[in-house]
C-alpha cells in the first residue's frame, strides 16, 4: 500500500488544535487514548537502508508487526509492505528478499529501538471510513540497556480514504498552532543521531549520509564524454534497482500506465545499449561483464513482460470491433492458459532475483552508477565526441530501413521488421543519451524516433500475438477457442498492414536533414 504523511517539529508545549473546522461536511472528530508503542529498526551495520530512505521494523503489539517502508519519487510518500510474525523468528524471509538492492547481501541487525506515546486525532466520514490521521507522538530512544538516549516531540499527518485537499487543510490548522513544517525525516533516522551520532552525522544531507545507490543529477556546464557516459550510466541503474521492490511485492508504479517489470527491463536494455554505444569510452574488461549480466538479466524480466503484454493484448483485441463481439469464454479460457504461463514466468523472476548472482549484480550497478570505468579520451569535450559515437547505431537502423524505407518490403517476413525494430531501439536509446548535449536536433531525432519504435513495437506484438493465439487455441482442442482465435489472427494482421502501412512516413519524419544533420 502507499503510505501518504506529512511530519511536524513541535515544542513540548504544543496542542494539537480542533480538527472539526476542515472535516468534510457530515465528517467527525475522534481523539482516542494515547498508546504505548516499541519499535525496533533493523539496518546494516554501515546503515544501508536509511542512507536509501528505507526504513524496515518491528513494532510490538500490532497484527503485522514487521513493515518496510520504501521511498516513492513524491517526498512524503512511500510503499509500505507489513508481515505477521515474532521478533525472535527473525526478519521474514520476504521482507529480506525486498530490501536485497539497498542491503545487497549484508547482514541485517537492530539499530535502533523507540518507545512511542502516541495520541491518534482522526477525521471520519459519517460511514465511519478513516479519511485522515494526526499522530501526536512523544518518542524516547532506548540505548543499547534500555536507557533512555534521547527524546523527541512530533507530529504526523497521515492521507487515508480524504482527499489532497483535506491533507493541505489539516497541514494549515498544524502550521497556525505552532507546528513546523520542515524536511521529511523519518522517525528512526532521528533516533539513530541519539546512538550512532558519529556514524550518521548529518544523514541524509551530507557525503556520509548519501545513499549507495547515485541517483541521476543533470550534466554540468560544458560536460565532457565521461559525464554523459556517467549521467546514462546513473539514470538506467537508478531505474532498474528502483522498481526491483515494485516487481517483488507485484505493486503497481504510482502516476505510470509502465509496470514495474516493464520499468525494470527498459533499465537493463538502456545500461546494455548506451554500454554499447560508449564503448570506446568505457574501459572493455569492466564494461563486458556487467553487459552479459544484464543480458541474462533481462532476459529472464523479458519472459514475464511478453506474457504481461499479451494478456493486456488479448483483452484490447477481443473488445475492438463491438459490432463483432467474440465469445466471452473462449477469450476467457485463452487468458488463463496466458495465465499460467505468467505464473510460472514470474516465478522465474522471483528465483533469479532471490540468487546470489543477482546480489552480485546490484552490487556491481551501485558501483558502476557510483563511479564507471572511463578511458582516458572519456574526458575529451561531449560535444566533440560523442556525435560520432552516435553515428553508428544510426548508420546501422538506415541501412536496415534502406533508401526512403523501400528496404521494408511491405510483403516482407516479421523477422526483418522486427530487426529493424531492435536498431531503432538501439538508435533511440543512444540518441535520447546525448540530447542534452547536442540540442533540440537530437531531441528532435529522439521524438521522432520514438513515433518509429512505437510504430515497430506495435507491429511486433501484434505478429507475436497472432502467433500465440494459434498456438493456445491449438493446445486446448477447443473447436469454440480455436474459431476466436482465428477471428483473433485476423485482426492482429490487420495492425500489422496498418503500421506497414504507416510506417513510410513515419520515417520521412525521423530521416529529415535538419533532424539528422549533426549526424552526418
Amino acid at each position: 500500500m502507499l503510505e501518504e504523511e506529512r511530519k511536524y517539529e513541535v515544542p513540548d508545549e504544543f496542542e494539537v488544535p480542533d480538527l472539526s473546522p476542515v472535516a468534510p461536511t457530515g465528517a467527525r472528530v475522534e481523539s482516542r487514548s494515547p498508546v504505548r508503542l516499541v519499535a525496533t529498526y533493523f539496518d546494516t551495520a554501515d546503515l544501508r537502508l536509511a542512507r536509501s530512505g528505507v526504513s524496515l521494523r518491528h513494532r510490538r503489539g500490532e497484527p503485522e508487526p514487521w513493515t518496510v517502508k520504501l521511498p516513492t519519487d513524491t517526498v512524503g510518500v512511500r510503499h509500505e509492505v507489513s508481515r505477521p510474525g515474532p521478533r525472535r523468528a527473525g526478519v521474514p524471509a520476504d521482507l529480506v528478499e525486498l530490501v536485497t538492492v539497498f542491503a545487497r547481501g549484508a547482514d541485517l541487525a537492530p539499530v535502533a529501538t523507540i518507545r512511542t506515546s502516541r495520541r491518534r486525532h482522526q477525521v471520519r466520514a459519517a460511514d465511519g471510513a478513516l479519511l485522515a490521521e494526526v499522530a501526536d507522538d512523544r518518542v524516547t530512544v532506548l540505548d543499547e540497556a534500555g536507557r533512555a538516549a534521547g527524546r523527541f516531540r512530533e507530529v504526523e499527518v497521515e492521507r487515508r480514504g480524504g482527499d489532497a485537499d483535506l491533507l493541505e487543510q489539516l497541514d494549515g490548522l498544524l502550521t497556525a498552532a505552532g507546528a513546523e513544517s520542515g524536511s521529511f525525516l523519518p522517525k528512526h533516522v532521528r533516533a539513530l543521531r541519539f546512538v550512532v551520532p558519529e556514524q550518521v552525522g548529518a544523514l541524509g544531507t551530507d557525503p556520509e549520509g548519501e545513499p549507495d545507490l547515485v541517483a541521476p543529477a543533470g550534466l554540468p556546464d560544458d560536460p565532457t564524454a565521461g559525464d554523459v557516459v556517467t549521467e546514462a550510466v546513473r539514470r538506467a541503474v537508478f531505474r532498474l534497482l528502483t522498481h526491483d521492490p515494485l516487481v517483488r511485492s507485484r505493486v503497481p508504479v504510482p502516476g505510470s500506465h509502465r509496470s514495474a517489470l516493464q520499468q525494470m527491463r527498459v533499465g537493463c536494455r538502456r545500461l546494455r545499449s548506451d554500454l554499447r554505444t560508449f564503448a570506446p569510452l568505457v574501459v572493455p574488461e569492466w564494461s563486458r561483464p556487467l553487459r552479459e549480466e544484464l543480458r541474462w538479466l533481462a532476459g529472464v524480466l523479458g519472459a514475464a513482460r511478453d506474457v504481461e503484454v499479451l494478456r493486456a493484448r488479448l483483452r484490447r483485441t477481443a473488445d475492438a470491433d463491438p459490432l463483432g463481439p467474440l465469445d466471452a469464454g473462449a477469450v476467457d479460457r485463452l487468458d488463463a492458459a496466458l495465465a499460467a504461463r505468467q505464473e510460472t514466468a514470474l516465478a522465474e523472476v522471483d528465483e533469479a532475483l532471490r540468487s546470489p548472482r543477482y546480489v552480485a549484480l546490484t552490487d556491481a550497478l551501485v558501483l558502476a552508477a557510483r563511479a564507471p570505468r572511463l578511458r582516458p579520451r572519456a574526458a575529451a569535450p561531449a560535444a566533440e565526441k560523442l556525435p560520432r559515437l552516435v553515428r553508428r547505431p544510426w548508420r546501422k537502423l538506415t541501412a536496415s530501413v534502406g533508401v526512403d524505407a523501400a528496404g521494408l518490403d511491405p510483403l516482407g517476413p516479421d523477422d526483418h521488421w522486427h530487426e529493424v525494430r531492435k536498431e531503432a531501439k538501439r538508435a533511440r536509446y543512444a540518441v535520447n543519451a546525448v540530447a542534452g548535449v547536442v540540442g533540440k536536433d537530437a531531441r528532435r531525432l529522439a521524438e521522432a524516433l520514438a513515433d518509429v519504435q512505437r510504430l515497430l513495437g506495435e507491429h511486433q506484438d501484434a505478429a507475436v500475438a497472432a502467433d500465440t493465439w494459434v498456438e493456445l487455441a491449438t493446445a486446448s482442442g477447443d473447436p469454440l477457442s480455436a474459431l476466436v482465435a482465428g477471428r483473433l489472427v485476423e485482426r492482429e494482421r490487420a495492425a500489422v498492414r496498418r503500421v506497414r502501412a504507416d510506417f513510410p512516413s513515419a520515417w520521412a519524419r525521423a530521416d529529415r536533414g535538419r533532424r539528422t544533420g549533426w549526424l552526418r
